[in-house]
């Protein structure tokens, strides 16, 4: 029987998540259906889109992200520290953005008087809004149902577009950072839809190495499709790559940018049987320098892909 979510997720036992959430039946929703020519790629879009700005609303870091024709991948970092410097008033606001709140919530937004005992009330559900906002479970219902319903809506349909609640797996060592960030930014190379990290639209890789995603387009997009109130946050980058310990708060990764794009690269060339892609051998290497022994990398990388799906298998017949 599976168990509750909550008891899944452990951010003292480890902060990083990898979550997969799959649309129903596996068909290319997301994607190009190749019996009728009809594409949806522009659905990857809405989720490339909201997937940035609700990183912003939510105490919860993206280390990267792929989003495929019929599924996507993130690698998130949780930190609900973040949510403990926000006054009641930043609370709301941001829970503000992705609904309306309570009437009373309302009122007292619009600045309306409210007595002690309405005030009071407020600041409940400021705590409640609080702990929502550091909640992975409420980050991921806040991303895929407003896709849901855009989806059907663009359909002129009903039902379930999601096939699932999402899958989370927990990420207990930089390695198993590293390994499952480099697994997510390979996923267009390995499905033969992109010939290296440069090309590889709707990921992380894509957006570190050529920064275009524009707040101002997203936000009015999102908008327009009547799945964000008014948004005035400002943008958070991706979790970045810090390259040394520190002796405070670690927020980043431990590595470097221009290591990572390496091991991208060179785990990219290896050549499978069960997939259909690899970054060409003979394409030039995105770095010269390489800070970690490619032998012992490649070999965890190809273990990673190769079991990946006996590991899911097994997770969720434990849980």
């Amino acid at each position: 029987m599976p168990r509750p979510r909550a008891e899944q997720i452990s951010v003292s036992d480890t902060p990083y998540y990898h979550v997969i959430s799959r649309c129903v039946r596996r068909t290319f929703l997301c994607g190009e259906d190749h019996k009728t020519g009809r594409s949806y790629e522009h659905r990857r879009g809405w989720i490339e889109e909201r997937i940035r700005l609700l990183a912003s609303v939510f105490a919860v870091d993206i280390a990267s992200y792929a989003v495929m024709a019929n599924h996507y991948h993130l690698v998130v970092k949780l930190s609900p520290n973040d949510v403990d410097p926000w006054s009641d008033d930043d609370v709301l606001e941001r829970w503000c953005c992705l609904y309306k709140g309570a009437p009373m919530v309302q009122r007292y937004l619009d600045g309306q008087d409210l007595c002690d005992a309405e005030r009071r009330q407020v600041a409940r559900y400021a705590k409640v809004y609080r702990e929502r906002l550091a909640d992975l479970s409420w980050f991921m219902k806040c991303l895929n149902e407003p896709i849901a319903r855009q989806a059907n809506r663009e359909d002129q349909c009903t039902g379930h577009f999601w096939e699932s609640r999402f899958k989370s797996y927990p990420l207990d060592t930089e390695e198993a950072v590293l390994t499952c960030m480099a697994y997510v930014d390979l996923n267009p190379i390995r499905a033969a839809i992109a010939d290296n990290p440069e090309s590889s639209s709707y990921t992380s890789i894509k957006e570190r190495i050529e920064p275009q995603f524009n707040l101002a387009e997203a936000i009015q997009s999102q908008t327009e499709q009547q799945t964000l109130n008014e948004f005035t946050l400002p943008l958070k980058p991706l979790l970045g790559f810090e390259g040394v310990i520190r002796n405070g708060d670690q927020r980043g990764i431990l590595f470097s940018f221009e290591d990572y794009l390496e091991l991208v690269d060179s785990t990219g060339r290896i050549s499978r049987d069960d997939k259909r892609g690899a970054i060409d051998e003979r394409a030039l290497p995105i770095l010269e320098r390489l800070n970690l022994d490619p032998d012992r990398w490649c070999e965890r990388a190809i273990a990673f892909e190769a079991t990946y799906a006996d590991y899911r298998k097994e997770y969720r017949r434990a849980a």
